[in-house]
């Protein structure tokens, strides 16, 4: 399988087969080396299909078989091209491998195409291989010492040098019993998939089948299909319904993760033949193409290539080729030994997630000359890295729960989506707990942590300058906190880092205003007296009160004479009627009292009899009265005004006719 060693994007590692594990198992090797007429030795099939591969003697194109040795382990068997010309094809096979079958002719030794399937099984990180030599019959018994020693050559310093090497031959059928048991053994290390994973299938052929129709194949990366069910048809966003399910020529009723299928489709896109080689088959919306990769290089030793910055590249992952420039962050070029971060900038969509591996080749002469792994499938462009970025991309490129927190981290304001973790960050899906723990969550949102410090650290300043600024404010709007981040930041964010203040103690909200601990608005000497001013004034002026503007040209325009009134008002020394006039609460009250002592429990009252009793100007008599029917002194009814006759400050209005 491809699998970035640590991360769980195809599922926890757990080593160790179990009866019934289904393996994918592809060949290596070069051309004419045995890898075809060894498969057919194991299996009894041959996996060369087409005319013109058995009319010239070579694989073209990708070959697969079952094989089901006694064990207990099921292997999907894809057998690839050897020839050169043929390496796109190759690749597009082995992306899905978990255990590589190495076959090295005993009459020819280790050859150039031994070599570059090497270099792109590494690329890959296919951790389990078996090597077979081929051909045994054909070379006497120093000579095969001499191909073992040069294989040993090959393989040491890589992660293969420790490998089984078995000597076999297809025409005396020497060693295949012993092939098969040393592939067992290197079933049973090979990692487990995950079927509860997000679902994804790179499509490596398309086909149409009498009575099935379109018909789609390739290796089951991760997760499950279900017959039935429906799947996304990415980059182009289509939906099919799969009609039917295959696992190696057997009917099923679903394929699970590391299997060989091939589904049956059905679809407005299907039948317009918008389904192709490179496509890839997703069950849910987590998946998006992308037309740039943040990715970690890592290039080629002996390719006799450079990589270097601006290069243009062809781009192999998954099933799929695609052009591409390369963007680096720290370096002018890829040296060997040394990873590389950098951005591929595509000339075509792709479909990937965090922590899949791929293959850089050449753009011309075709060789393979590096490869790496995505970091950021979908990532903004980016022309440069902050210290910051650098220790997000070194966590994702660690995988599990490193990878986790370095995506939420690279999200920043805006945080990351619950939902979002198992293709930015290759986690699978349902699995986000343990490393969630550490974050700020907000609902489905996962935040840094020192974003959210840094969020809580704005909301108080937003609220210290407000009680700086507005001293005689009660509080400050809660608007005031949602303004306070940056306009990227998600638009709860506020709120709920709001209410973990509220929660820890470091913030007051009431109604909506928020204050600190302790704050509490105070007049000054200097507003105490004006505040003095402002209550005579409106005392004289008793329920014909002015308005704001009259009341400052009287005092002579002071600045802060809305604040003040504000403060005087919140408490409860004077009130501001129909959003125009000031008036004393010692006045309302008054009014209030004698209303209910001239007209309690009388009904049908218009304004002119209310003068009787509050003698002021209409335009101050109605919104005194509108304040009389808030406090229930008052009742509108159809017919007129009804005074509560037994109304006492506190206390509200009966219901009409009670």
């Amino acid at each position: 399988m491809t699998r970035i060693p640590d991360s769980p994007a195809s599922g926890d590692p757990r080593p160790g087969s179990h009866p019934g594990t289904s393996l994918i198992l592809g060949t290596a090797g070069h051309i004419d080396h045995g890898k075809t007429s060894l498969v057919r030795a194991l299996t009894g099939v041959d996996t060369d299909r087409l005319d013109e591969e058995k009319r010239r003697g070579i694989t073209i194109e990708l070959g697969f078989a079952r094989y089901t040795p006694e064990g207990g382990t099921s292997f999907g068997i894809v057998d690839v091209p050897g020839h050169e010309g043929f390496v796109r094809t190759m690749v597009a096979g082995a992306t899905g491998m978990d255990i590589v079958l190495m076959v090295v002719a005993a009459d020819e030794g280790v050859m150039p195409q031994t070599r570059e399937h090497l270099a792109i099984i590494r690329l890959l990180g296919v951790e389990g291989m078996v090597v077979a030599i081929t051909k045994s019959d054909l070379v006497d018994e120093e000579w095969l010492e001499l191909v073992d020693e040069d294989v040993r050559g090959l393989l040491a310093g890589t992660p293969y040098e420790n490998v089984e090497i078995v000597p076999t031959s297809v025409q005396s059928g020497t060693g295949l019993t012993a092939l098969s048991r040393a592939l067992l053994r290197c079933g049973r290390q090979a990692r487990e998939r995950v079927t509860g994973d997000l679902a994804r299938l790179p499509v490596d052929r398309v086909f149409a089948m009498e009575g099935a129709g379109t018909v789609v194949t390739g290796t089951l990366w991760s997760g499950r299909l279900v017959r039935g069910s429906t799947v996304r048809i990415l980059p182009r966003g289509d939906q099919a319904r799969i009609r039917a399910v295959q696992v190696h020529g057997a009917a099923e009723e679903s394929a699970m993760a590391g299997q060989r299928t091939a589904l049956a489709l059905t679809g407005a896109a299907v039948r317009r033949g918008m389904i192709e080689r490179g496509d890839v088959l997703v069950s849910d919306d987590s998946w998006s193409p992308s037309m740039m990769l943040t990715v970690e290089l890592r290039a080629l030793e002996g390719s006799g290539w450079r990589l270097e910055a601006g290069q243009r590249v062809r781009v192999h992952l998954g099933t799929i080729e695609v052009m591409a420039r390369v963007a680096l962050f720290d370096v002018e070029e890829v040296v060997p030994h040394e990873p590389a971060l950098a951005q591929l900038r595509l000339e075509g969509p792709v479909v990937a997630r965090s922590g899949d591996r791929f293959v850089i080749r050449s753009y011309s002469p075709v060789t393979t000359i590096a490869g790496g792994v995505v970091l950021e499938p979908i990532p903004p462009k980016r022309k440069r890295l902050s210290d910051d970025e650098r220790l997000s991309l070194t966590a994702l490129s660690r995988g599990g729960p490193h990878a986790v927190k370095g995506a939420v981290a690279l999200a920043g304001w805006s945080g990351l989506e619950t939902s979002a973790v198992g293709v930015r960050a290759g986690w699978r899906a349902g699995a986000i707990d343990d490393p969630a723990d550490s974050l700020f969550r907000l609902d489905r949102v996962l935040f840094d942590p020192a974003i959210a410090s840094a969020g809580e650290d704005l909301l108080l300043a937003a609220v210290r300058r407000h009680h700086r600024d507005h001293h005689l404010a009660a509080g400050a709007p809660l608007g005031v906190l949602r303004t306070a981040l940056p306009a990227r930041a998600h638009p709860r964010l506020a709120d709920g880092l709001a209410a973990r203040l509220v929660e820890q103690g470091r913030l007051i909200v009431e109604g909506k205003e928020a204050r600190l601990p302790g704050f509490e608005a105070a007049l000054s000497p200097d507003e105490e007296r004006l505040s003095e001013r402002v209550v005579a004034v409106l005392h004289d002026a008793d329920l014909q009160g002015p308005t704001t503007a009259e009341l400052a040209a009287l005092l002579g325009d002071p600045p802060a004479m809305e604040a003040l009134l504000g403060f005087l008002s919140e408490r409860g020394r004077v009130r501001l009627l129909g959003d125009a006039y000031w008036v004393c609460q010692t006045a309302l009250d008054r009014a209030a009292r004698s209303v209910v002592e001239e007209l309690g429990g009388r009904e049908g009252l218009g304004p002119a009899d209310f003068r009787e009793v509050i003698p002021v100007t209409r335009k101050h008599l109605i919104p005194i009265l509108a304040h009389l029917d808030a406090l229930g002194v008052t009742m509108r009814l159809d017919t007129g005004r009804r005074v509560t006759p037994d109304w006492t400050p506190g206390s509200r209005a009966s219901s009409p006719g009670g």
